[in-house]
């Protein structure tokens, strides 16, 4: 058996261990994923990052979701790979690009005595066609569209941010049974690929309170990518401006819908939890 140096972080409460493959060597990332993330006998987690050498990039992210699949884009992790790329001298500039699934991603860090402590994120455009998210359905768009989980109607409008999300409004976000309803959700005939689910409470025009079940982690206390989702939906839907606080469990996140280029930018913190080592 070997080592393995790893470093716990969290955005705004989604918490992932870090591994530097600059440094460090993964064997099985999937199987690694799963064991981290386990919070009675790994070391507990929403997944599993890896930080690599890119050839178009900075720096590149590959994540793990808990159950060891691999996910195209996780808005929290990628601010708190900016953090670790910055203050381990792997990058040293405050404006810095990742690589990763869904995209090369641009990144503006605030430093502050020589630790990141916030970052905005341009998340890229929303896609809003059903082929491209996936859902299967027809039309140009799946905004406020009637939904059947469990018997139950919805009204829900589904967008990727280089992930599926399928946004649906509450009118409290609090009195939901999540362990119940999020997996239904989650593998509905309509997902082929699955979707992470956004249950959202519009408190104003520019506050938003969410909670979420991200596909192959559960209920976790924030998903920047959903915050993103969540925003655009609500502007959509006429619940909210282009410009609001997201509340989540675990913090907030500004996000903003740029509307004359249609980017998402997404500003929030990163956290440094411990570091440590596992042997493999």
């Amino acid at each position: 058996m070997s080592k393995l140096h790893f470093t716990k972080m969290h955005g705004t409460g989604n918490d992932y261990v870090y591994v530097n493959l600059f440094t460090e060597q993964v064997d099985d990332a999937s199987k690694l994923a799963v064991f981290v993330s386990d919070r009675h006998f790994g070391i507990g987690s929403d997944g599993l990052i890896l930080i690599a050498p890119s050839k178009t990039a900075d720096c590149r992210m590959i994540m793990y979701n808990a159950d060891g699949s691999e996910g195209a884009m996780c808005g929290n992790g990628i601010r708190c790979v900016a953090k670790y790329a910055y203050e381990h001298g792997i990058v040293h500039s405050d404006e810095i690009t990742i690589e990763t699934k869904s995209g090369i991603k641009a990144l503006k860090l605030t430093v502050e005595n020589g630790l990141v402590t916030y970052i905005t994120v341009n998340m890229g455009q929303a896609v809003l066609e059903p082929a491209k998210i996936p859902v299967s359905a027809d039309g140009d768009t799946f905004v406020a569209r009637k939904l059947v989980v469990d018997g139950k109607e919805y009204e829900a409008t589904c967008v990727s941010m280089g992930n599926p999300h399928c946004v649906v409004f509450v009118d409290d976000v609090d009195a939901l049974a999540m362990q119940e309803i999020g997996p239904r959700f989650e593998w509905n005939p309509l997902f082929p690929e699955g979707v992470n689910t956004e249950f959202v409470q519009a408190l104003s025009e520019s506050e938003l309170k969410m909670r979420v079940w991200e596909r192959g982690s559960g209920e976790t206390w924030a998903c920047g990518t959903g915050a993103c989702a969540t925003l655009v939906a609500a502007s959509l839907c006429g619940k909210a401006g282009r410009s609001a606080t997201v509340h989540l469990r675990g913090g907030d996140l500004a996000i903003r819908w740029q509307e004359e280029d249609g980017h998402v930018l997404m500003r929030g913190p990163a956290e440094f939890v411990f570091d440590g080592e596992i042997r493999v």
